[in-house]
Order: structure tokens, then sequence, then C-alpha cells
């Protein structure tokens, strides 16, 4: 093993150790779930979505900041998964975090499912859909008190229902 591979790791391990933890309380919620895991080849989500939604929720693609609609959203009512209509926010956990992407302090309670990600090198918490298993973003432990976390969601993985609306069904 060469020096700088070595210590390269011992820098990044406080990192590791960190997100790991938060990884287990994630996954702790998301245990829970009361629904039917919804299994689709991405060949048939590709159908179903528009290109833009598919890349984001199945190819975990990220949208560019400020581009969504919905960090403009005030409304009260729910924000669902793209792909199979499940409600993952109640909009009263909305916030403006400044980053350009829709941000939450937390989601309803069994609707994620969590991995680690090291895209960006350092490791992340990824989230997605704990029904369809759609990328939906990232959380970060910036947030808001009284829980400190910021759900930071790509906009195209998410639609909004107003509070006067019925929600769908849920795809099947």
């Amino acid at each position: 093993m060469k020096r700088r591979t070595l210590l390269g790791g011992l820098v990044a391990l406080p990192f590791l150790e960190w997100h790991q933890a938060i990884a287990r309380d994630i996954g702790d919620e998301a245990a829970a779930t009361g629904f039917t895991v919804l299994r689709k080849p991405k060949a048939e989500w590709k159908k179903l979505l528009e290109p833009a939604r598919y890349e984001v929720l199945f190819e975990e693609a990220t949208e560019r900041p400020g581009s969504s609609p919905l960090n403009q959203e005030k409304r009260d009512g729910v924000f669902i998964c793209a792909a199979c209509y499940l409600p993952l926010f109640d909009a009263e956990h909305k916030y403006e975090s400044g980053t350009g992407w829709p941000s939450f302090t937390q989601p309803l309670e069994g609707r994620m499912g969590t991995k680690r990600d090291f895209k960006l090198v350092w490791p992340r918490i990824e989230y997605h859909c704990a029904r369809c298993g759609g990328h939906q973003g990232h959380v970060f432990d910036d947030g808001p008190p009284p829980r400190g976390e910021r759900w930071c969601n790509n906009g195209l993985a998410l639609l909004f229902v107003p509070q006067d609306k019925p929600l769908p069904p849920l795809r099947s």
C-alpha cells in the first residue's frame, strides 16, 4: 500500500464513522414500511417517466440548483415520489435552505431507504423512495433544530399535491 493511500484513508476515517452513525439512525426510520415494495425494470420506468425525471430517479442524476419550481412551493400539502406516488414529505417540514433544491427537516416515517454514496470522494448518505427505489437526494447534518437534518431533494423526483386535492393512487 502506498503511503499516500494510507494517509488519505486515515484522514477520511472520522467522516466515515460520522456518516455510518447517521445511516444507522435513518435506516431505523425506514424499517417499518407498511406498503408493498414496487419492483419494475428500468426499461419500464423509462417508458413511464419524462427523460429528466427518469435520469434523476433511476440513474441518480442531479438537477441544476435553483431549477425546480418546487423551491417556491409554500402551500399546505404533501410531496410524493414522482415515480410511484408514495407520499414522502409533509409540506410543514419544507424550509428554505439556500441550497437551490427543495429541502425538508424530515421525511414521513418509514418512507426512505438509504445507502452510502462516494461520488464526491467523501461519503454522503443518499436516500431513495422505500417503495420504488427512486433516488431522491442526500441527507446532511446542517439542518435547523430540533433534528438538525437537511433532506436535500431533487425537485424532479417529487410531485406536489395540495391539501385540498386527493392523493393519486399508488402506481402499480
